[in-house]
């Protein structure tokens, strides 16, 4: 395995699906390398649509899934970062300044600003997840790397926050803390995804981040290396499943078959002649007949295709809208990408470029060493993520005063450190 390097600090998360629990075990080495040590996945229970339903089943769900991780690892974790998805995510950038008077801008300047944006938050009932500071502007001007020793009137920081429903917040912390582990903290799933798919120059020019997931897709926009618009849709992969379920009379397991075996985005002209088997191996006896199939229980594939495209024109045409609230046109509207478990269907980024008019790819975790080849998936982009996320540690202005786990320094001082680092990395 790959932890005989040395490993300073082991990171254990979790990403809590409506289809899959997964978890992953990773080090970070004395050289600073991120590295896989154990990961693991099982089907999930007790979830729908991202929030907690049957606390128990989730809770074995959870703790079947850190096992499996730890068993490939030969190590244990007490603690873990959690995913964060579902309905109730919410974002939005906040604007702070600060009166400098012609001066230089100096560390406690800096240091005042950032104390201000932390307690000028208004969560307005909700938790705050995520509040990091993007970018600096001096007077009129915006995106500015560094500003300490610039003479200034004004000085201001964009800070991006992500907001949770607290109640389903406090549900997972629980199902967590009832799997006999420790909650780190919670990253909101976007934010882990954009860690794990996107370069920081995409994040800096502008790009659409479309997270397709089991039963909610979150679509959320890039702008000069700020997450600043965040929209939920409650449709995804799994309501594809269900339309072909219900569109053959067949079940559901079939139906996730079908999808992932033969389905595609894109039809072609030979759709028509080819027959396509509902019952898998071994399962001749299994279900009724698919409502139109033959005698040996097989249907076209054009039909499935015709199921799964008019399930895909449906979610598409939330996503597009979503885009255009969030202002995605112009010089932001380049590249859309397309991840989550359900931008593994066959053919869908050339249906969704001509869907959505602009150009997409899909988006895959980062070739960690020791990451195996079934989870270097889109469908697991998000877990792969957390541990990006947490190995970066951005800064968050929430922290200020606490220890910080970077290497950066401790408290307020080590925050502004980080800040600045991953200032420069965008401009």
């Amino acid at each position: 395995m790959a932890s005989q390097q040395r490993i300073s600090r082991v990171i254990g998360a979790v990403n809590i699906g409506s289809f899959r629990i997964s978890a992953i075990i990773a080090g970070i080495t004395e050289n600073d390398e991120l590295i896989v040590l154990g990961s693991g996945h099982r089907a999930a229970q007790g979830i729908k649509r991202g929030h907690i339903t049957d606390m128990s089943a989730a809770t074995y769900a959870i703790r079947d899934a850190v096992e499996r991780a730890e068993k490939l690892a030969e190590t244990g974790v007490s603690s873990v970062w959690v995913g964060l998805s579902g309905i109730g995510l919410d974002s939005k950038a906040e604007h702070e300044e600060i009166e400098i008077g012609g001066r230089k801008v100096e560390d406690d300047d800096i240091r005042l600003l950032l104390q201000a944006a932390r307690d000028a938050l208004e969560p307005d009932g909700r938790t705050v997840l995520h509040a990091q500071p993007a970018f600096y502007t001096i007077d009129r001007l915006h995106g500015v790397a560094n500003p300490k020793g610039l003479y200034a009137e004004r000085l201001g920081v964009d800070v991006h926050v992500m907001l949770a429903d607290g109640a389903p917040l406090r549900n997972v912390t629980e199902v967590v803390q009832s799997a006999h582990l420790e909650v780190d903290g919670i990253i909101a799933s976007p934010l882990a995804a954009g860690y794990a798919c996107l370069t920081p120059e995409e994040r800096d020019l502008g790009v659409a981040l479309v997270e397709l997931g089991a039963e909610v897709t979150n679509v959320v926009l890039y702008v000069g290396g700020m997450l600043v618009g965040l929209k939920t849709i409650p449709i995804g992969s799994t309501d594809i499943t269900d339309a072909i379920a219900s569109a053959f009379g067949i079940r559901r397991f079939q139906a996730e078959r079908l999808k992932c075996v033969s389905g595609s985005a894109i039809a072609s002209p030979t759709d028509h002649r080819e027959m396509i088997p509902v019952n898998g191996p071994g399962e001749d006896r299994i279900g009724p007949i698919a409502r139109g199939a033959d005698d040996r229980n097989r249907i076209p594939r054009s039909e499935l295709i015709s199921v799964v495209t008019g399930e895909l024109d449906k979610l598409m045409s939330e996503v597009g809208r979503s885009l255009k609230a969030m202002g995605f046109t112009g010089p932001q509207g380049q590249l859309v990408v397309l991840t989550g478990g359900g931008a593994e269907l066959a053919g869908l980024a050339d249906y969704a470029q001509s869907s959505l008019g602009c150009p997409v790819r899909i988006g895959k975790p980062p070739q960690l060493r020791g990451l195996p080849e079934a989870h270097s998936t889109p469908g697991f982009a998000t877990l792969v993520g957390l541990v990006c996320y947490v190995a970066e540690a951005p800064a968050d202005i929430r922290n200020m005063g606490q220890r910080s786990q970077s290497h950066d320094g401790t408290g307020l001082w080590g925050l502004v450190g980080r800040v600045m680092r991953a200032v420069k990395e965008y401009f």
